[in-house]
C-alpha cells in the first residue's frame, strides 16, 4: 500500500517534488488525505495475489489432471522420449500419489526388513508384533490406493487430505491419504 504521484512511488519520511515542481518535506505523511490528493497523490492498494494449492492446481483455477496424460506439442503431435522412443506421459495426481503411497509403505516396511532377512537366513522367528505391523502397513497401502483410484473428480481427491476433527476442531485421526499405522 503506497501513495503515488503520476506513477512514482513516494517514500514515507522522504522529501519529494511534484511534477509541478512543488517541494514536499519528509513530513508529507502528516498532510490530510484531502491535501495529499490535491498534491496529486493517489493511494494504491497492494495487488491481490490469488493463492492456490500447488499440490492440486497448476495455477489459479487450472486443475492438475487426476489421470496420466500423453504429452503433445503445440501442433498436437506426440512428444517422444529420445532415449526410449516412446511418447512422454505426464503422470496424473492418482499415479503420483499412488507412487508416493507405495514409497511410504516401502520405507515403513524397510525398518523391519532385517528381521525378515534373519528369518530367511537363520530361521529365527519374526516377532508377532513385527508381523502384525507389516500386515497393517500393507493393508493401509492397499486401502489408500483404493481410495485414490475411487476418486472421480478433484474435489473427492482433495478430500483425502482432510484431517478428521471433532466439533471443537481437534484432530481425531489421520487424513485418509496418510492413514498408515503408527509404529509398534
Amino acid at each position: 500500500m503506497v501513495w503515488k504521484h503520476n506513477g512514482r512511488t513516494i517514500q514515507t519520511g522522504r522529501a519529494w517534488v511534484s511534477d509541478d515542481n512543488i517541494k514536499y518535506g519528509g513530513g508529507w505523511m502528516n498532510l490530510t488525505d484531502a491535501e495529499k490528493k490535491s498534491a496529486g497523490l493517489v493511494w494504491e492498494d497492494d495487488p491481490v495475489v490469488e493463492v492456490f494449492d500447488k499440490r492440486f492446481y497448476n495455477s489459479v483455477g487450472k486443475e492438475k489432471s487426476l489421470t496420466d496424460v500423453n504429452v503433445v506439442d503445440d501442433d498436437g503431435k506426440a512428444v517422444v522420449d529420445p532415449i526410449t522412443g516412446k511418447q512422454l506421459v505426464q503422470l496424473g495426481l492418482k499415479s503420483t500419489y499412488i507412487n508416493q503411497t507405495k514409497n511410504t509403505a516401502n520405507y515403513l516396511l524397510s525398518k523391519s526388513d532385517w528381521e525378515i532377512t534373519r528369518k530367511a537366513e537363520k530361521g529365527t522367528a519374526i516377532a508377532s508384533a513385527t508381523s502384525t505391523y507389516r500386515d497393517k502397513v500393507r493393508t493401509a497401502c492397499d486401502t489408500i490406493e483404493t481410495k485414490i483410484n475411487n476418486c472421480s473428480n478433484l474435489k473427492e481427491f482433495i478430500a483425502l487430505f482432510d484431517v478428521p476433527t471433532d466439533k471443537d476442531g481437534n484432530r481425531t485421526g489421520k487424513a485418509a491419504m496418510y492413514d498408515f499405522p503408527d509404529e509398534e
